[in-house]
């Protein structure tokens, strides 16, 4: 998994960002359907990251699980740490 972050810093910094920017601009989720979905994007990162590391997939696929595990999850920080920080200035209802 190093390795992969190692080769993948690019889209790793790209996905942090692109969920900063989305986060600054659609805030923390508000509503019963937006929270759900918040819900599910994090199960699925942790879906990831759970058979990446139980190494259950092989071969190309389970490239393509660590890839996925580590790009959502850098997206999720993104878009938690922008949404946060506006919510914390009191910017947002």
């Amino acid at each position: 998994m190093i390795l992969l972050a190692t080769m993948l810093w690019p889209a790793l910094a790209a996905s942090l960002l692109l969920g900063a920017g989305i986060g600054w601009l659609a805030g923390l989720p508000r509503t019963g359907p937006a929270r759900w979905g918040a819900l599910a994007l994090v199960l699925g990162a942790g879906l990831c990251g759970g058979l990446a590391a139980a190494g259950i997939v092989p071969g190309r696929a389970a490239a393509w699980i660590e890839c996925a595990a580590l790009l959502l999850a850098a997206y999720l920080v993104g878009a938690v740490l922008a949404a946060g920080a506006l919510q914390g200035r009191g910017t947002r209802p």
